[in-house]
């Protein structure tokens, strides 16, 4: 039985037909989370790969902890004569331990037993040539950035990437069950999305020290994609993409990054706000039953009460002017109390979401002023129909809007923030032919991240954060 259900995880069976390539078998190693998950028979020869995560000498045994990062488990391997063990077996050396398959006598249910037998041996693939840095004690999240190399390799930062693994297979899944397309809108790009400015440039190495452009023009890495993917909506209806966006703000918070990942999702023939807020809604219920379901261990505690909360929570709605005068009656609370027309902070929306609602809230209709140009506006001429969905402990999460597809009303309102059109013309055209209502969100992936693997800074939820004055590697 263990063979047959191994097999249909780890092989990779070929029908050969018109092939050059060589014979033989295509069958990847055993990883250490399918052997715990589908233990083979008692007396079963094992072979398997890994790190060692510690290892033990006494007189009469030695003991490997050994891991691979497919899972937060280990395979306990016991080994006797303890001369079996090579001397250059240490924490953090790759190696092949070849035994057989037998009952735990300790806390563990099975482990692997190597003696002296044929086809039992510890082979050494990676010896630890220094130091190795992650001895077994508590790390510090600070002292794991300054070694990005190996940070990782930690049973909690590695649960952390694989949830992020989980959580971008849920999502997908969403998007495929609701008809939308996975795009690949472009990195680079001439035109400022958000319109605040804080853009890196682009340009050749080689043409630094000459007038000549690269792109013939300025190019910047991108903030979102949105204005391209409402292109690809128009031809596709519903679409959808998880691509890197960049950043030049110095914010030195442990929720911003200069780097980051951004979900994106372009849906036409959308009219209203009330239709982005419930689709959120339901992706993010959707995300959190999935975790429940398939989830990862070895994370905090807190993680499974936010799936909890995601999945089964209470979700409420309420407008900008509903948010400013809950702030301003609760103003002891709060360092800075905003007037009507300037952006809630981040004191403020956490609050909203962690302690007044206790849960997450979508606040819609904010003032004009407050929000890029592209933004359909409300009948009373002062608001727009936007959201953002802010949840406990992070705060803003998703920002969405119903779009301007009319070209006049958009032409108008970039006239009135004084806004250069000239970059913007293929976006213009857009409107001149088969212009429907349509509306999109942006979330970001990392904030998600760290909320649901309770991680205390973002930049523990990303391999190799970047951020003002921090690019280690």
């Amino acid at each position: 039985m263990f063979s047959r259900a191994l097999t249909r995880q780890v092989s990779v069976r070929f029908i050969r037909c018109n092939s050059s390539l060589p014979e033989g078998s295509t069958e990847l190693p055993i990883c250490v989370r399918d052997l715990v998950q589908d233990a083979p028979a008692i007396g079963q020869s094992i072979k398997i790969n890994g790190w060692v995560k510690s290892s033990r000498v006494s007189k009469n045994v030695a003991f490997v902890d050994l891991v691979d990062g497919t899972t937060d488990q280990d395979v306990k391997c016991v080994i006797r004569p303890p001369s079996l063990l090579p001397k250059d077996v240490s924490t953090g050396a790759g190696v092949q331990i070849a035994g057989v398959w037998s009952q735990g006598k300790g806390k563990q249910s099975h482990e692997i037993q190597v003696t002296s037998d044929p086809g039992s041996a510890v082979k050494v693939l990676g010896s630890v040539e220094e130091l190795y840095p992650l001895q077994k004690r508590n790390h510090t999240s600070q002292f794991l950035r300054t070694i990005p190399e190996y940070r990782w390799r930690v049973p909690e930062a590695g649960a952390t990437l694989r949830l992020g693994s989980r959580l971008e297979s849920a999502l997908t899944s969403f998007f495929d069950t609701n008809s939308f397309y996975k795009t690949h809108p472009p990195m680079v790009t001439s035109s400022d999305c958000e319109g605040a400015g804080e853009l890196f440039r682009v340009e050749s190495a080689s043409k630094l020290s000459s007038k000549e452009q690269f792109f013939g023009k300025e190019a910047y890495l991108t903030v979102s994609t949105q204005l391209h993917l409402e292109v690809l909506s128009a031809a596709l209806g519903r679409v959808w993409t998880l691509s890197p966006c960049f950043r030049a703000e110095e914010s030195d918070t442990n929720r911003h990054l200069s780097e980051f990942w951004m979900l994106e999702a372009e849906i036409s023939f959308v009219e209203t706000v009330d239709q982005l807020t419930r689709f959120s809604e339901a992706m993010l219920r959707h995300v959190g039953q999935r975790l429940l379901q398939h989830g990862e261990s070895g994370l905090p505690e807190i993680a499974k009460a936010r799936w909890e909360m995601l999945a089964h929570g209470k979700y409420t709605q309420i407008t900008y002017t509903e948010a400013i005068d809950l702030v301003q009656r609760n103003s002891e609370l709060f360092t800075t109390v905003p007037q009507w027309g300037s952006g809630l902070g981040s004191e403020h929306e956490k609050w909203l979401a962690g302690e007044h609602f206790k849960g997450p809230v979508f606040v819609v209709d904010y003032p004009v002023e407050e929000k890029p140009f592209y933004m359909k506006k409300n009948t009373d001429g002062k608001t727009v129909a936007c959201y953002d969905l802010l949840i406990p402990d992070i705060g803003e999460l998703i920002g969405g809007s119903v779009r301007e597809h009319d070209l006049q009303k958009l032409e108008l309102e970039m006239a009135a923030r004084k806004m250069d059109a000239g970059p913007l013309t293929w976006y213009l055209n857009l409107r001149k032919n088969g212009s429907v209502p349509h509306g999109g969100f942006g979330l970001g992936f990392e904030r998600l991240l760290q909320y649901l693997s309770g991680a205390d800074n973002i930049r523990d939820t990303i391999p190799f954060p970047r951020a003002a004055n921090q690019c280690t590697c």
